[in-house]
């Protein structure tokens, strides 16, 4: 979810050159996301407030730009909001009965709705790798009393389960996975987008 600040001088300074829109749409996009949803906040403190051309405004303009980077606008939504009043946050505001809802088109097929949480609602949860061999990045390697070496990383694709063999690159070394944990719960199996620490057997750290 993109935010974009609706008040005098403020979305015009996010939308500038060097501006915290431009710089977190880039990046969301740069980084892998692909739906995106657009915040129009602070509707409450536009002139007149709850203006319905300054939204228009405010569309119109990130339209362009996300355009640009390589999102299609007409997937995403624009939502005009008050956080601070709680406005389209959950409930439909009486104060901007000017907005009809937004509506989105992809190929995946059509979406509409009046509120930031049914846009949230229409977010398509994306297809997990798990059909692929296993790759799973080490960001580190513990040796924890007791239990012995744990490496840790993010299942990016397939999967990982108790009792598995696998094999570390560079060193080349191939061992069993003898347990495989997420936040201090042992798993049957991990998933790509979790974060674990597997135990293996055999393997010092210092041979990772």
């Amino acid at each position: 979810v993109l935010i974009v600040a609706a008040g005098t001088g403020e979305f015009e300074a996010g939308i500038s050159k060097n501006g915290q829109t431009r710089e977190h749409a880039l990046l969301a996009f740069t980084v892998g996301v692909k739906q995106l949803i657009v915040g129009v906040n602070k509707m409450d403190s536009t002139e007149p407030p709850y203006s319905e051309s300054r939204f228009e405004e405010i569309k119109k303009e990130v339209s362009s730009y996300i355009k640009k980077i390589g999102y299609n606008p007409a997937a995403v939504a624009f939502v005009p909001i008050s956080g601070w009043n709680g406005d389209n946050m959950l409930e439909v505001s009486e104060k901007m009965s000017w907005f009809k809802g937004w509506a989105i088109e992809r190929k995946e097929g059509k979406a509409d709705g009046k509120c930031l949480i049914e846009a949230l609602d229409a977010i398509l949860p994306p297809s997990r790798p798990t059909d692929k061999a296993l790759r799973l990045p080490l960001q580190d390697v513990y040796k924890i009393g007791g239990i012995g070496t744990v490496p840790v990383g993010r299942v990016e694709t397939g999967l990982l389960k108790p009792g598995m063999v696998v094999v570390f690159a560079p060193a080349n070394i191939t061992t069993e996975v003898k347990s495989v944990e997420m936040h201090h719960e042992a798993l049957v199996e991990a998933v790509p987008g979790d974060n674990v620490g597997f135990n293996v057997k055999n393997v010092s750290v210092k041979e990772l």
